[in-house]
């Protein structure tokens, strides 16, 4: 095989609480992931020509060092002593920095696709244990899914699938720092923490109404005073026919759970006559 093409999904969090900051600077998290049939495509290509040679549909991405992909291709070539070259064509659909992992997808999901273009042989789990030395969220993106995500996400554990639902995306043209939000964000004894573990319980019980009352992403409490176009995304999201609507990740991208296809679709419309451009996109689950 000289070729292979991979899909690679976003993600949105279901749940998102921040435990505490550790010593080092990270924060512990227990975050409920789950992916959504939003994908970007990889194509990797073997070359005569040596080093790896990377190319975007978008101008702007990096194409070196400063890309995901490029790193996690170096990273494998670089242990298994891969001779030759690599082309990688990544064709981007998911917005950028959207906290939606797009990113840590396309790595995940160009490792996943080296080790089957090499025959390489690693498991999953041997492909997380690398991916993890690259960025927290690559193991989930290679374990894709509904998972529990906790320590600095890291550490992953199956989750009961999320009821069947549809999912609406809309993420406003605004650009959120994730080192701003973790750096702004308040934990004391006044913290509202969402309660991820009825959240387990609902999804164990397939209870999509009660999962729906219970979403809770604790960095809204920081990036929505900084956005409040967040919020009112939200509420035309629920206003029309949202069972529960919440910001994925440290923002800006938020998404409306819905249990009618074309509640979902009349919301998308609505989202889009809103005073500010939105990227706006229905799907459902990647399971």
């Amino acid at each position: 095989m000289d070729s292979t093409w991979i899909n690679a999904p976003a993600k949105i969090n279901i749940g998102l609480d921040v435990l505490r900051r550790r010593e080092d600077g990270y924060h512990e998290v227990k975050m409920i992931m789950q992916s959504i049939r939003l994908f970007d495509r990889l194509t990797l290509t073997k070359s005569d020509t040596p080093g790896i040679h990377l190319s975007t549909n978008l101008h702007f991405l990096p194409v070196d060092q400063d890309n995901l992909v490029y790193r996690s291709a170096q990273l494998l070539m670089d242990e298994f002593q891969i001779s030759g070259g690599l082309d990688i064509q990544l064709d981007k659909r998911i917005p950028v920095a959207a906290g939606m992992a797009g990113g840590s997808t396309d790595a995940a999901s160009c490792m996943l696709a080296m080790n089957d273009l090499y025959d390489l042989g690693l498991s999953k789990k041997q492909l997380m244990k690398r991916g993890v030395k690259l960025g927290a969220d690559i193991p989930y993106c290679i374990l894709k899914g509904t998972a529990l995500s906790e320590g600095i996400g890291e550490k992953l554990s199956t989750l009961p699938q999320t009821p069947d639902c549809y999912i609406l995306i809309a993420k406003p043209g605004i650009h959120v720092s994730t080192r701003l939000v973790y750096s702004n964000l308040v934990l004391d004894e006044n913290t509202p923490h969402p309660d991820i573990d009825r959240m387990i319980t609902a999804m164990k019980h397939k209870d999509l109404r009660d999962l729906c009352a219970h979403l809770g992403n604790i960095l809204e409490t920081v990036t929505i005073p900084f956005h409040p176009e967040i919020d009112e995304i939200k509420k035309c999201m629920l206003e029309h026919g949202a069972l529960g609507s919440l910001m994925s990740g440290s923002g800006p991208t938020v998404f409306g759970i819905f249990d009618d296809p074309d509640r979902a679709k009349y919301a998308k419309e609505k989202c889009r006559e809103l005073p500010f451009k939105c990227f706006v996109f229905t799907t459902d689950l990647y399971r």
